[in-house]
Order: C-alpha cells, then sequence, then structure tokens
C-alpha cells in the first residue's frame, strides 16, 4: 500500500492505495476515529497521489464540484450500495439515512444505512458528509462534526454564488426586459439559452 498525506482546511487527511486506485482517505487527526497513521509497511508516494491532491485542492479551493478518480471498491455488497447511493447526492445538496435506505431499496434498514456511511472509506471524494438526520440535524462524521460543517457550508457557498440569482445585476436586468444579451459569444433574443459565463437564463 502507498500513501501520501495532505494538509486541509478540515485537517490532515491521509491518502492510500494500491495500483493507481485511490482506496482510502482519512483525517489523520478525526475526531470520530481517534486519528489514524500510516501501518509501518506502507510506503510514503507522493508522486503517485498527484491527481487525488490537486483535485482535493481545488475542491477546498471551490474549483470543483465532482471527482475524476480511479477509486478501489472496498466494503461489503451492502455497504458499496450506499456508497454508490452517496455518488449520487448532488454537490450543495444533502439528504437523510433514510432518504438513502429509500434508494437502495431498503427503507427500513435506516441504522444499517448510517453504518455504512461511517465506514464510507473515502470521505468527501464519496459525499457522506452530505447526509444528514432526518430533520436536518448534523450526525456523526470521521473528521469531526466540525469538519462536516465546514464541509457543507463551503458547497453552499460555492453553490449559491454560481446560482443564476447570482448573475450580474444588469446582464440579469436586460434579460428581463428582452434585450439583446451577449451569452459566451452569442447575442440571444426571445429563445431561452443559458450562459455558461453567468449561468443566467434569458427568455
Amino acid at each position: 500500500m502507498q500513501y501520501t498525506m495532505m494538509p486541509s482546511p478540515v485537517g490532515a487527511l491521509l491518502l492510500a492505495g494500491a495500483a493507481g486506485l485511490l482506496r482510502f482517505v482519512v483525517f489523520a487527526t478525526g475526531a470520530d476515529r481517534g486519528g489514524r497513521e500510516p501501518l509501518p509497511d506502507w510506503q510514503r508516494n507522493d508522486a503517485a497521489f498527484a491527481s487525488a491532491t490537486q483535485q482535493l485542492r481545488e475542491y477546498f479551493a471551490g474549483e470543483r464540484r465532482a471527482f475524476d478518480l480511479a477509486l478501489s471498491a472496498a466494503g461489503t455488497p451492502f455497504q458499496r450500495s450506499v456508497q454508490a447511493a452517496l455518488r449520487t447526492i448532488l454537490y450543495g445538496e444533502t439528504r437523510s439515512y433514510s432518504d438513502i435506505a429509500a434508494a437502495i431499496g431498503r427503507p427500513k434498514a435506516v441504522r444499517a444505512v448510517g453504518a455504512a456511511n461511517a465506514r464510507n472509506p473515502l470521505p468527501i471524494v464519496v459525499p457522506c458528509h452530505r447526509v444528514i438526520g432526518k430533520h436536518g440535524a448534523l450526525t456523526g462524521f470521521g473528521g469531526g462534526l466540525p469538519a462536516k460543517r465546514h464541509l457543507l457550508a463551503l458547497e453552499r457557498r460555492v453553490a449559491d454564488s454560481r446560482s443564476p440569482l447570482a448573475a450580474p445585476l444588469a446582464h440579469r436586468t436586460a434579460c428581463l426586459r428582452g434585450a439583446p444579451t451577449q451569452t459566451d459569444g452569442v447575442t440571444t433574443r426571445g429563445n431561452t439559452r443559458r450562459s455558461q459565463r453567468s449561468g443566467y437564463v434569458c427568455v
């Protein structure tokens, strides 16, 4: 097993894997897990995780919403089904444990879903932090609740800043008045078009 360590706004992260596949993302000082260290036979290889560390830096900078990494499937079939459901939760959104249980076709397995969520070996990349209590309460997290709050707040802030409502006022006003607007090099009037620059929809 190879590994690297990287600093992050939520504490040091331990990344580990083999054969080009990322297998673990661990909060090295996680309050809920008591911290983790590489095993004695692991070898440090920072270069092997260059893409993963770069994508995580982009995520923490608010520049990345999804990860494009080769991952190693780990866990029981039930745990892997929960992990697959976690990957469908969109950036900036949350789901409850009962939502995940329903999504995998096991609506009564809420507690088992919670246990599988807690054993997710790839937090952040497989976004278990987006799962919250049924009434919106935060629950346990491998990096501790302050880290979970930070991740959710980051995603809400970035998602809100890129919302259509965040388009420049002059651009929104022009759209609302039906004036011609410049969107991605194409002037539009009348037809509905979305600007990749602002994300605002002109009608």
